[in-house]
């Protein structure tokens, strides 16, 4: 039986965020009705985070809702503190996810808090959870971030990324995952700091990461972390991505590619491949200005591929 990955779709929230233009609500509903009907089975919605400084985000629990009304479908979340967890709980969130940057200089650019001020949100997020019933409590995640590197700080020694993985896990995250928010990775850093954090946290408390594709490497970096045990792999449609506060960061690894090279290898994802192709046009109707990326779309599936024999 074919290995099960998990394909997480975080376009509505990375990829969009960075966007002058605001992309309507109903086009998102589509996009992600779109990517559920194809199988995908956990987008990452949006962000609750303040609507001023990113209006791109401000219907985020429109669509928690709306993503709630499809069966089996994981809604995720980014919140960046404790008051945007408890907007997620209220809306209802599956998953959140903070973000913790190995960077602090990146941390206090992106959230406005250092390490310490991160790690007090992590704990009172786990106060918050744990008052709740257990059938309300959404599945918490911490996501280091720039945890290969940073375009403010340069070089993030894996001492602190080890330290800080340790560290949210003892405040209350269910799990960490390492994001590569600058396209600093390598499939040898992918492997380095992955066994690195795992010998502090354990391999059940770090089963995904967030790659960006900025130096070409998204599924070099992918396959370097499938072959470590890595069972989540975030992606976004169209290589959609950015961070507002690195310098620098481009779009994440395609959904279509890496849902591809995962079918070819006998990976088994849940995903129609065919169907996810024809939802690009919701996004280039939506964002003519902007660049959409991915190599699947121009060449096509090769002649007489079948995903069920490959993961066969």
């Amino acid at each position: 039986m074919a290995q099960e990955i998990l394909i997480s779709e975080v376009g509505p929230r990375d990829g969009l965020q960075n966007l002058k233009r605001v992309v309507p609500l109903e086009v998102k509903k589509r996009w992600i009705t779109g990517e559920a009907a194809a199988g995908v089975r956990e987008i990452e919605v949006g962000s609750f985070v303040n609507y001023k400084a990113l209006p791109q985000m401000a219907d985020t629990a429109a669509l928690v809702a709306h993503g709630r009304t499809m069966p089996g479908l994981t809604v995720a979340a980014l919140v960046p503190n404790q008051r945007g967890a408890e907007a997620a709980l209220e809306a209802g969130a599956h998953k959140i996810s903070l973000p913790l940057s190995v960077s602090e200089t990146h941390s206090v650019r992106n959230v406005k808090r250092t390490h310490v001020q991160m790690l007090d949100e992590v704990r009172a997020i786990r106060k918050t959870i744990d008052a709740l019933p257990a059938e309300r409590r959404p599945y918490f995640e911490v996501g280091l971030s720039t945890a290969f590197g940073c375009s403010i700080e340069g070089h993030v020694p894996v001492e602190t990324l080890s330290r800080l993985a340790g560290a949210a896990i003892e405040a209350g995250a269910e799990e960490v995952g390492l994001s590569d928010t600058t396209g600093y990775a390598d499939p040898g850093s992918i492997r380095t700091r992955l066994r690195a954090v795992r010998a502090v946290v354990g391999d059940q408390r770090l089963t995904g990461v967030h790659l960006h594709n900025t130096r070409g490497l998204g599924l070099a970096n992918a396959l370097a972390a499938l072959d470590e045990g890595i069972t989540t792999l975030d992606a976004s449609l169209c290589g959609l991505g950015g961070c507002p506060a690195a310098p620098g960061a481009s779009g994440n690894i395609v959904t279509e590619d890496l849902a591809f090279m995962l079918a070819a290898m006998g990976y088994e994802t849940g995903i129609d491949i065919d169907r996810l192709l024809t939802l690009r046009d919701i996004l280039q109707d939506a964002i003519p200005e902007e660049p959409l990326y991915g190599f699947l779309t121009d060449a096509g599936l090769p002649k007489g591929f079948a995903m069920h024999e490959r993961a066969a």
